[in-house]
């Protein structure tokens, strides 16, 4: 009698043409690259996370909960100046694949941890104007990260008029009770822009308290999930992205490379 081989787990990095991919099992794609333009977002979740904007255009420190291929760390690292990021990453594996995807180097604004994100995040009250918690892994969206534990925590990582950003699928067996626990922990302040990635379900959460920027878009966006229609939210978040490469230089000279694509 045989056996067949326990699957390998480690993340899979596969180069085609221009492209670089993250996989975590075969045809599943968590991460997409492109090496002449590493910095750019290819999948379409990863524009609608960066929706957050329209919540909070100018953050003091962003918190991502999942480095994957890194693409909204590099992205964020790159077009939000003014912004600190703090990456919570569970897998070493995953940390190691950095320069593969051109993540860039720990410095004053930018730092990976090693960290299991469901305990770390009770250290991290007050301390963050957004949250992006994209954590999935070979299995999907780990059950920790979807608990009214982890809610809790991250509703009180986030100051007042902070966002929290969560990416689930909507085909998840557990994503009623998700969305639920969400509306309870953050008494009902949520929305999503509708039809926005396909499957991914990107679902926007706002602290509230007092009125705020971030609570006024909210309760905008909750009345017709965003535009109203799939590919006008698309366009929108393919407008905000490209809306946030081409402003203008800021001193120093950070802003787009010269001579870099649109």
């Amino acid at each position: 009698m045989t056996t067949s081989s326990p699957p390998d787990r480690r993340p899979q990095v596969h180069t085609r043409g221009d492209k670089r991919l993250l996989e975590f099992q075969p045809g599943m794609v968590q991460s997409e690259m492109r090496l002449s333009r590493p910095d750019d977002l290819v999948l379409s979740y990863a524009r609608a996370m960066m929706c957050f904007v329209l919540f909070h255009p100018k953050p003091e420190h962003i918190v991502m909960v999942g480095l994957g291929g890194g693409s909204l760390a590099k992205f964020c690292y790159r077009y939000l100046p003014h912004s600190r990021i703090t990456v919570l990453e569970l897998r070493a594996d995953v940390i190691a694949l950095r320069e593969q995807f051109a993540i860039p180097r720990d410095d004053a604004r930018f730092r990976i941890i090693q960290a299991d994100a469901t305990e770390y995040m009770a250290s991290l009250a007050g301390a963050a104007d957004v949250l992006l918690v994209d954590g999935f892994d070979e299995e999907g969206l780990p059950p920790a990260l979807g608990s009214a534990a982890f809610y809790a925590d991250c509703r009180r990582a986030l100051r007042p008029g902070g966002v929290m950003v969560a990416n689930i699928f909507s085909y998840d067996p557990q994503y009623g009770p998700m969305l639920r626990r969400l509306r309870e922990t953050f008494q009902g302040r949520i929305c999503w822009f509708r039809g926005i990635a396909g499957n991914n379900r990107i679902l926007f959460a706002v602290k509230g308290g007092k009125p705020s920027p971030a609570l006024a878009m909210q309760q905008r966006v909750a009345r017709s999930h965003g535009l109203g229609f799939a590919i006008l939210n698309r366009l929108l978040a393919h407008w905000i992205v490209l809306r946030m490469r081409w402003k203008p230089a800021l001193p120093g000279g950070v802003g787009p490379r010269p001579g870099s694509d649109p």
